[in-house]
C-alpha cells in the first residue's frame, strides 16, 4: 500500500491508515510496538536512482589522481521526503559489465543521464519497497570505476570499504567521475549489510576483516576466504592459470590501457611454484578474522569445486573463535546461489535476517537453529549449532587387506604399507568406482557396511607418511560414502539445478528492471558412491605450507593434508572409505614427475569430525549382515583444472 494517497472525503480514515503504517513499519526498533517484519510500503517505480563516485584514497592506475569507484544507488523516495534515514544493502562486484550476475547473467543498464535502470538480481526490487537502499559498487578497474583490479588485494577491498565509510560520513564522494561537486549520504543511517556470490562474497569477507564501522552484517555466498587457497592447496596447483588471467577477465577497457604495471605485480607476486608470498598474505582474510564485528550468514555448496569448501570451513572456524554471530546454509549443489536452489525459503530467511541485523527487529531469527543442511535434493535438516554438539575429532587408521591397495579403516593402529603410482589420467571418481579392485593408481581403505549412520560435520585432516621415487609428488586424499543414493547432479554443467522457462516474481518491477526470474528445480543423479570431502598437497611442502622443496627419492616424508569442510551422513548399510592417491584429474595439476609412493600405514591416519566421536564409529562398525552395494562411475565430472574458472 503506497504512502501517497488521494485525500477525499475519507481523509480522516486515510490519515489514520498512514499513522498505522508509520507506527508498524517505520518506527525505530526502540519504539513501544516493535515491528517484526518490514513491509513493501514504498514505491519502487518512484524510487530515487542515482550514481556517485567514491574516492578510495588510492591511485592504483598511477595517473596521479586518487581512484573513484562508481556506486549505483536505488533507494525509496518517501523516507527522504519524511526526513527518515534508511539502512543499506550493498553488493560490490567486478562483474556488473563484463559478465553479469545471477543465473541469467544480468548486467547493469543505464538511462541517458547515467543512472541505473536495471540492477541485477532481486535485491533492489524486493528490499527497496521495504525501506532499504540498495547499492551496487563497481570494483576498482571495472565498469565505470577508476583504478585497477588487483584480485582480492588492497584495491579490491578498499573499493567497497570506502563506500561503507562514505555511507557513514567518513569518506568523500562526487556526483561525477571527474567533477568536484561532492555528494553526501545524508539519506542513510550508515547501517550496512553486504551480500554477494563468489567474488562479490569474497569482497564482503575482506571488508568485514577490516573491522570497518557501520558494516553490521555480511551474507557471503560461495566466498573465498584466502586467495592462496583458491589457486593452490599446500603447494599443489588447483588451476593452470594465475590471478593475472582473472584480473584481465574483468578489467574495463580503460583499466586494461592503464594497468599493465599492476598486472605485472600480480604475475610477479603469485608465482606458479605454489610458494606463499606477501601477495597471498595481503589476500588472506582468515588471519584478520579477529577484526570482524559484523554478523555472518554464510552459504556454500558442499560440492563446490570452484570456490572449494575449505574456504568456508576455515573462515567459519576462525569466526567462531572470536564469538561472531553466525548462521550457515550448506547445500548439495556446486557453485550455485540459494535463490536458485531454495528460492522461497531463501528470500524469506534473507528478509528476516536483514530486518533483524539492519533494522533491529526482534523476529526471532537469532534464536532459530544456526545451520540448515541439504541432506537430499530439496530435503533439509537443521542443527541448533554447527558443527553440532557432540562432534569430536576421531582418529581413523588404515590397514592392509587381502588385496594390494584394498585395505580396511578402523580405530586401531596397524603396521604395513601400500604402494601406488601417480596416474594423472585418473580421478577421484575412478578411484571410488574401483574401490574394491586392486588398481595401481590408488590405495583405498574401507569400513564394513555400517550398522548405524555416521555423521561427519566440519573439517577433516589426513596425515600421510609416504616415500616417493621422484623429486616431486602430489597427494590427494578423499572421503567417500560407498552406497546408492540420489543426489544433486553437481557434476553437471549447471552444478545441481535445471533452469526452467517459467518465472516467479520477487518484489516490484519497472519497465527496465523486472523482478521476475526463471524458476529452477533440482537436477538429480542416481549414484553408487559420493565423494564428500577432498584435500590435496604437494609432498614437497611437508615441512611448511609456505614453501616447497625438492624431495629425496627413497626418503619418507610426513605431511598433514587439510580436507574440505562438509556435513555428510554415511547411512547404515553404506561404507565409509578413505582413498589416498596422486593427481586428482581435473582438480589439481600433476607434478613434473610420475612418482610411485609407498605409504607407511602405521604413520598414516585420518582425523575426522564425527558426531558422537569414536564411540559412534565403534557402534556403527560393529558386526552386521548388511551387504555393500557395488560401485559405478559418476559420469560428467566437470573439469575446473582444464579451463579458467571464475569465482
Amino acid at each position: 500500500m503506497p504512502i501517497r494517497m488521494r485525500f477525499t472525503t475519507w481523509r480522516p480514515l486515510a490519515t489514520a491508515a498512514i499513522a498505522v503504517l508509520l507506527a508498524a513499519f517505520i518506527a525505530p526498533a526502540a519504539a513501544h510496538a516493535t515491528p517484526r517484519e518490514s513491509q513493501p510500503v514504498y514505491s519502487y517505480a518512484d524510487a530515487i536512482r542515482e550514481a556517485v563516485w567514491v574516492d578510495t584514497g588510492l591511485d592504483g592506475d598511477g595517473d596521479g589522481k586518487t581512484d573513484r569507484v562508481a556506486v549505483d544507488i536505488v533507494r525509496p523516495r518517501e523516507p527522504a521526503q519524511q526526513g527518515r534515514k534508511v539502512p543499506v544493502i550493498m553488493d560490490a562486484s567486478p562483474y556488473y559489465s563484463c559478465c553479469g550476475r545471477g543465473n541469467e547473467s544480468q548486467k547493469k543498464t543505464y538511462d541517458a543521464a547515467g543512472n541505473v535502470v536495471q540492477m541485477p538480481l532481486f535485491y533492489d526490487n524486493y528490499f527497496v519497497p521495504r525501506g532499504y537502499a540498495f547499492v551496487g559498487v563497481d570494483l576498482a578497474g571495472t565498469n565505470r570505476s577508476d583504478g585497477c583490479v588487483d584480485v582480492g588485494g588492497r584495491s579490491d577491498i578498499q573499493s567497497a570499504k570506502a563506500v561503507v565509510d562514505w555511507l557513514n560520513g567518513r569518506a568523500k564522494a562526487y556526483t561525477t567521475r571527474t567533477g568536484t561537486t561532492t555528494a553526501k549520504a545524508g539519506w542513510t543511517n550508515g547501517t550496512t549489510g553486504m551480500i554477494g556470490k563468489s567474488w562479490d562474497a569474497t569482497i564482503a569477507n575482506g571488508v568485514a576483516a577490516t573491522g570497518v564501522k557501520g558494516l553490521k552484517t555480511i551474507v557471503p555466498i560461495s566466498g573465498i576466504s584466502s586467495w592462496y587457497d583458491y589457486y593452490f592447496q599446500q603447494g599443489a596447483p588447483l588451476y593452470d592459470s594465475g590471478p593475472d588471467w582473472l584480473s584481465d577477465y574483468v578489467d574495463s577497457p580503460d583499466a586494461r590501457a592503464k594497468c599493465a604495471a599492476v598486472q605485472q605485480k600480480i604475475v610477479d607476486g603469485a608465482p606458479r611454484t605454489g610458494d606463499w608470498t606477501p601477495f597471498w598474505t595481503e589476500r588472506d582474510y582468515v588471519k584478520d578474522a579477529s577484526k570482524v564485528k559484523a554478523s555472518v550468514f554464510l552459504v556454500h555448496g558442499m560440492q563446490d569445486l570452484n570456490v572449494r569448501t575449505k574456504h568456508f570451513g576455515q573462515w567459519w572456524d576462525a569466526l567462531a573463535k572470536n564469538g561472531v554471530e553466525r548462521k550457515i546454509w550448506l547445500s548439495q549443489t556446486g557453485h550455485v546461489d540459494p535463490f536458485d536452489f531454495r528460492r522461497a525459503t531463501w528470500v524469506d530467511t534473507l528478509h528476516r535476517w536483514f530486518d533483524h541485523e539492519l533494522l533491529g527487529y526482534d523476529n526471532g531469527i537469532d534464536r532459530e537453529p544456526m545451520a540448515d543442511i541439504e541432506r537430499h535434493p530439496d530435503q533439509w535438516v537443521t542443527s541448533k549449532v554447527w558443527p553440532p554438539a557432540g562432534t569430536t575429532t576421531t582418529t581413523l587408521r588404515p590397514a592392509t587387506g587381502t588385496q594390494a591397495g584394498v585395505g580396511t579403516l578402523g580405530l586401531s593402529k596397524h603396521k604395513g604399507s601400500e604402494t601406488f603410482t601417480d596416474d594423472p589420467t585418473r580421478s577421484e571418481t575412478d578411484w571410488a568406482a574401483q574401490i574394491d579392485t586392486s588398481t595401481p593408481d590408488k590405495a583405498g581403505f574401507v569400513t564394513k557396511p555400517l550398522t548405524h549412520g555416521l555423521r561427519l560435520s566440519g573439517s577433516s585432516k589426513v596425515t600421510i607418511t609416504a616415500t616417493p621415487t621422484t623429486p616431486t609428488a602430489h597427494l590427494s586424499a578423499v572421503l567417500v560414502d560407498l552406497g546408492p543414493d540420489t543426489i544433486r547432479d553437481y557434476a553437471d554443467a549447471a552444478e545441481g539445478i535445471t533452469t526452467l522457462t517459467d518465472r516467479s516474481c520477487w518484489g516490484a518491477s519497472t519497465a527496465g528492471d523486472s523482478a521476475c526470474f526463471k524458476n529452477t528445480q533440482a537436477k538429480k543423479a542416481d549414484v553408487d558412491y559420493t565423494v564428500f570431502s577432498r584435500g590435496w598437497a604437494d609432498l614437497g611442502n611437508y615441512a611448511s605450507d609456505l614453501k616447497g622443496v625438492p624431495l629425496t627419492p627413497g626418503k619418507a616424508y610426513t605431511i598433514t593434508v587439510d580436507l574440505a569442510a562438509t556435513d555428510h551422513v554415511v547411512p547404515a548399510g553404506h561404507r565409509l572409505a578413505l582413498i589416498v592417491a596422486g593427481t586428482d584429474k581435473d582438480l589439481i595439476d600433476p607434478p613434473a614427475d610420475k612418482p610411485t609412493l609407498t605409504l607407511d600405514l602405521s604413520r598414516t591416519s585420518a582425523r575426522v569430525p564425527l558426531v558422537g566421536g569414536a564411540a559412534a564409529f565403534a557402534r556403527a562398525t560393529s558386526s552386521t549382515t548388511a551387504t555393500a552395494p557395488s560401485a559405478a562411475t559418476l559420469d560428467g565430472v566437470r573439469s575446473p583444472g582444464s579451463a579458467h574458472r571464475v569465482p
